[in-house]
């Protein structure tokens, strides 16, 4: 295997945001690259739109992208981000700035605090004496990330170690009910039960029948969390109309109030193909802003014209090659992903015009012999490359499922039958829901011929519970 072979598959496989890295490396290491600044992209759709009477295949043409024109000058009495409220997405998708459209991200959480920290800054402010800060910053420490203690009241007596050996378990258990106080409230319990009363006891004066709802909490939340409403009913002498109302008190409660504190900010994929249709023809066009336009740089390939053999003159013809070898690199990995996108797009099109439902059976052997690449091939292009469309961004990889036997003797792929199940469920009666028995007894009346353990792996893959958990009052 050649290096130019070897390194066109190292950049097929690599993902957007890593080829910008790689991208970014070489220009700094080799003088011969440069950027094109003077590139204009122009409108891929209207170009395409002109020969919408054409019979043409798919647009490959990767430079055909829509840009703004800047004028020379802005208003003296305005600012840049008064006339261009855009930023291109470039390089990180995870980035705090405003998106392509000019509409600023959601969930977009400046604070950087855990919830550790969160905790010792009301630590601080609380006026614990030396040896009660030394308990709640052990206390504070053994809390998760969903705001439950993970240590025992013994273990964090232990954890003083030397001159604290006269703490008894009631002071531990005092400075443990004040940080239980903390905000969020309920954070630092023991268990869910604890959770929730601490919660209920602050939120006493909103609720309804807290005398029941403390009961049910405290006594019967294991019975509650196996929807055996007979029995609660039983115990607690409520009708149903009334322990549906407690069930609705819950509700109101955290039962993760660690989560309110999160440091993880929201990540963005970038595609790195998209999609759209135009007289009912799906064209495809890669994004521009995933990789810059690179090109030879005049003022050193000058130099090489000079006849002689210096060390200067052949470090440049050297850098010269490589800078060729890579850029052809870079144009087959490009050439490459628009034409087994532009198979997995036509085997996949009545995905894109009706919904998952329509999802075809699909194996990277097919792809494969289409556009007459090896399968390993296949895999590299379709791992961690995005396609946008319509419905969506997807991994390439979403495409391919496997498949069952239907009665007329076709297929259908393993994708349309989650989203049937998931349809299935999302309409079922709440207080009678449907078991994987009767769903596979659904399919099978549609010529879908499934097992009942093969609807249950379709389930818990999308994260669905049994039909005994999903029972509900409401």
């Amino acid at each position: 295997m050649t290096p130019q072979l070897q390194q066109a598959i190292r950049l097929l496989q690599l993902s957007s945001l890593e080829l910008q890295a790689e991208i970014q490396e070489v220009l700094e290491t080799n003088p011969l690259l440069d950027v094109e600044e003077d590139f204009v992209f122009e409108n891929n759709a209207a170009s395409q739109q002109d020969d919408q009477a054409t019979d043409e295949p798919v647009s490959k043409d990767i430079t055909q992208l829509e840009n703004t024109d800047i004028p020379d000058e802005l208003p003296v009495d305005s600012k840049w981000e008064d006339t261009y409220d855009s930023q291109p997405s470039g390089m990180a998708s995870t980035s705090n700035q405003i998106s392509d459209h000019g509409i600023e991200r959601d969930n977009q959480d400046q604070s950087s605090d855990s919830l550790q920290e969160h905790l010792l800054w009301q630590m601080r402010l609380t006026p614990f004496s030396e040896t009660e800060q030394s308990i709640a910053t052990i206390i504070i420490d053994s809390v998760n990330d969903d705001g439950y203690l993970n240590s025992t009241i013994e273990e964090i007596q232990q954890s003083l170690g030397e001159g604290f050996e006269e703490v008894e378990d009631d002071e531990v258990e005092a400075v443990l009910h004040r940080i239980q106080h903390f905000d969020p409230i309920g954070v630092a319990a023991r268990d869910l039960r604890e959770c929730l009363l601490i919660q209920l006891k602050l939120y006493e004066s909103q609720i309804d029948h807290v005398d029941l709802l403390t009961e049910l909490i405290d006594k019967h939340l294991d019975t509650l969390a196996k929807r055996d409403y007979a029995q609660i009913k039983r115990a607690l002498k409520v009708t149903e109309e009334q322990l549906t109302e407690l069930v609705q008190g819950i509700q109101l409660l955290n039962p993760r109030p660690g989560s309110q504190i999160q440091i993880e900010k929201t990540e963005y994929i970038v595609p790195d193909v998209y999609t759209r249709r135009v007289n009912n023809k799906w064209l495809l066009s890669l994004n521009p802003d995933n990789a810059p336009r690179l090109q030879i740089a005049d003022h050193y390939a000058q130099l090489i014209n000079r006849a002689d053999n210096s060390s200067e003159n052949t470090y440049l013809k050297n850098n010269l090659q490589e800078a060729r070898w890579f850029l052809k690199s870079l144009q087959s990995r490009n050439e490459t992903l628009i034409k087994v996108t532009e198979a997995i797009v036509e085997k996949q099109k009545d995905f894109l015009n009706f919904g998952e439902e329509a999802m075809k059976p699909l194996v990277l052997a097919d792809i494969a012999s289409e556009v007459e690449m090896h399968e390993s091939t296949i895999s590299r292009v379709t791992t961690r490359k995005y396609l946008h469309t319509p419905r969506g961004i997807f991994e390439l990889k979403y495409f391919f499922s496997s498949h069952v036997s239907t009665d007329s003797g076709g297929e259908c792929s393993a994708t349309a039958i989650r989203a049937i199940i998931k349809k299935l469920v999302a309409a079922e009666n709440p207080r009678k829901p449907l078991s994987d028995s009767k769903i596979a007894d659904i399919l099978g009346d549609q010529g879908i011929n499934v097992a009942r353990r093969t609807i249950a792996k379709y389930r818990e893959s999308l994260a669905i519970s049994p039909s005994n958990e999903r029972k509900r009052l409401v």
